[in-house]
């Protein structure tokens, strides 16, 4: 498949600036995805975390993961449909994120029914983990 341009990245999540934390998706191929985030040192939280050695907020990479958990389902959503972060299980930080990576996001659906969900996700920098986690979510009309 093509890759998701941030365009259809808009149609599919309700995020906006400064939360939209998907720039583009790479693949979704049977529930399993691979997408962006460029992070940048535009980014609104950098000023206060920290000043001195700017460093991605943990809670933002698992954000950013749960975005692009949705798109494990993006060929079966019916439009309108939003996703809610329902959980967390087993967070690991492995390595500071900074302005300039590129964070690739991997998610992998574990299993999607009756509006609930899990996927096991991590991203990495350069090939090198920097967070994992498992994600649940469950589904609604928005």
């Amino acid at each position: 498949m093509d890759p998701i341009m941030i365009q259809d990245v808009l149609k599919t999540l309700p995020h906006r600036f400064p939360f939209l934390l998907v720039d583009r998706v790479l693949s979704v191929e049977n529930g399993v995805v691979h997408a962006i985030k460029n992070v940048t040192i535009n980014e609104p939280f950098f000023p206060g975390h920290f000043p001195q050695e700017p460093v991605m907020p943990g809670v933002l990479m698992i954000e950013a993961l749960a975005q692009a958990s949705f798109f494990c389902m993006y060929e079966s959503l019916e439009p309108g449909t939003v996703g809610y972060l329902a959980g967390i299980e087993g967070a690991r930080f492995k390595r500071k994120v900074v302005p300039g990576d590129q964070l690739h996001l991997h998610a992998k659906l574990e299993f999607a029914r009756r509006g609930l969900g899990k996927t096991t996700c991590r991203a990495e920098v350069d090939g090198e983990l920097a967070v994992e986690a498992t994600i649940l979510f469950a589904l609604a009309k928005g």
